[in-house]
């Protein structure tokens, strides 16, 4: 399980759209997610999806740290051809990194509650509802399979901050326009 180089934002593969995966059950499909896995972990990260790796491919690996899901916790988990489906209209603000934008912060809106639906390494079917930092992740790399970076969501780019930056905030802007989710990595 090799760690392999993360593609930045400039590289064409971030903005193309991924290729569906004809077979979740093909081994070379596992070895990917076996190396999406180790790189993600590696970063370190919460997600991480294939065009990231320069995989022009449908699929994606998350987890939810128990201390950034609200006490729910999501184990190392693999999703070929995911499909989000929005179950309320309201979206909150939270804070988001991108392991393919090093350095930066932003304040992105997403979707409070989804489902997604997608497939298992070993071809079944997975369906699950989320919300909070765990809905947060899985929108997220969802939206690299479609050539999306969450810069592209961000409503007001002036809530664009470096990283080790972030203290200057005011922290009645951040009272103001944040939701609860944690800073995240993706």
């Amino acid at each position: 399980m090799p760690v392999l180089p993360i593609a930045r934002m400039g590289n064409p593969v971030l903005r193309k759209i991924a290729e569906p995966i004809a077979d979740p059950t093909d081994p070379a499909v596992a070895r990917l997610a076996a190396d999406m896995i180790a790189t993600m972990l590696d970063a370190p990260g919460v997600g991480l999806a294939a065009p990231q790796i320069s995989e022009p491919r449908r699929i994606i690996v998350f987890r939810v740290p128990a201390d950034r899901g609200e006490g729910e916790e999501v184990a190392n988990t693999v999703l070929v051809n995911p499909v989000i489906e929005p179950l309320t209209d309201e979206k909150v603000l939270g804070w988001e990194g991108c392991l393919s934008i090093p350095g930066l912060r932003g304040l992105v809106p997403r979707y409070k509650r989804i489902r997604y639906r997608g497939y298992g390494l070993d071809g079944a079917r997975i369906e699950r509802e989320a919300s909070g930092f765990h809905a947060r992740v899985v929108q997220h790399e969802v939206d690299h399979l479609d050539g999306v970076l969450y810069l592209d969501r961000m409503e007001n780019l002036q809530l664009l901050v470096c990283t080790e930056e972030m203290h200057h905030l005011n922290a009645a802007l951040v009272a103001a326009t944040l939701d609860t989710d944690a800073p995240s990595r993706t």
